[in-house]
C-alpha cells in the first residue's frame, strides 16, 4: 500500500473514531491486529461492543465507500470480530458496523456516514 493511501486511511480512521465518540461511543482499540487481518476501531455503546470498518474514498473512481465492504471482507470481519472476542473472553453482545468517509478530489470532507450493523449473519 503507498503511503498516500495509509495516509488517507488513517485520516479516516480518526474522521471516524471522533465522528463515533460525538454519538457517546467509547473507543476500545484502534487498528486491532492478529494473524488473520486487522479491525480498524472497536468501541463500546452502552452494553455492546462494535466492530467498525472505515472505507475511506476520494472521489468516485474506485466506487463509493460503501461498495468496497464486499462479501469476502464482510466474511473476514466476522472471523475477526469472534477471533476477538474469543481472545478477550467476552460474553458480550456484538455487531459490525461501516464507517464510510469520503472527501472530494481536493481532500474536503463531504461526508461522514455511520451505518450500524453494517455487516450481518452471525
Amino acid at each position: 500500500m503507498s503511503d498516500g493511501r495509509k495516509r488517507l486511511g488513517a485520516w479516516g480512521e480518526s474522521v471516524a473514531a471522533h465522528h463515533l465518540e460525538a454519538q457517546g461511543y467509547a473507543i476500545v482499540a484502534r487498528n486491532w491486529r492478529c494473524a488473520q487481518g486487522e479491525i480498524d476501531l472497536i468501541a463500546q455503546a452502552g452494553a455492546e461492543l462494535v466492530f467498525v470498518e472505515v472505507k475511506t474514498r476520494r472521489g468516485q473512481e474506485m466506487g463509493s465507500p460503501e461498495e468496497a465492504l464486499t462479501p469476502a471482507k464482510q466474511k473476514k470481519l466476522l472471523k475477526l470480530a469472534q477471533i476477538y472476542v474469543a481472545e478477550h473472553d467476552l460474553d458480550v453482545d456484538w455487531r459490525i458496523d461501516l464507517v464510510a468517509v469520503e472527501l472530494d478530489k481536493g481532500g474536503k470532507l463531504l461526508r461522514c456516514d455511520h451505518i450500524p450493523h453494517a455487516v450481518l449473519g452471525w
